[in-house]
């Protein structure tokens, strides 16, 4: 299973049920829906022999959806608590001031920080950085390394 990937798919998920404000049961759903539909034109292109390679496709064989749901559900249910430690460790910043899709990722990060242990920091971390330099603004990723080390000194204190 891909990390990596299933980190990506549900920063893209929280960064949907932040701007359309969905509970993540109904954003689970909808991704298991859209994943058997393009399994279904997978299969079809397949057997007409017109498979086309799209990077963008998503195989479950390849997905950790226990963890995407684990992400979601968590970010969702201990939010405030996520927030609240992200704003402790902004910079002459507020939390509404962060773009929603770097508040997206900084999410993610600090829910693997509090409650996924075997995540090490420091590839929650670097996760981080990846996505924001990939979805976000060019400044995107140091201010959330910023942020993210700011916490990290913290939690080593």
């Amino acid at each position: 299973m891909n990390r990596r990937k299933s980190r990506e798919i549900a920063m893209k998920l929280l960064f949907q049920m932040t701007i359309n404000k969905e509970d993540f049961k109904d954003v689970i759903a909808n991704l298991k829906e859209n994943i058997e539909v393009e399994n279904a034109k997978f299969d079809a292109a397949e057997l007409s022999n017109e498979k086309e390679n799209d990077p963008e496709s998503i195989d479950l064989e390849d997905v950790d959806m226990a963890y995407i749901i684990r992400v979601l559900k968590g970010v969702q249910e201990y939010g405030d608590a996520i927030d609240k430690e992200i704003e402790k460790n902004l910079r002459n910043w507020k939390l509404n001031r962060i773009s929603r899709i770097d508040i997206s990722i900084l999410r993610i990060c600090t829910y693997e920080f509090l409650y996924e242990e075997d995540i090490p920091k420091n590839v929650s971390i670097n996760e981080a950085i990846e996505l924001a330099k990939k979805y976000s603004a060019d400044k995107s990723a140091s201010f959330i390394n910023g942020v993210l080390g700011n916490m990290l000194r913290e939690a080593n204190e």
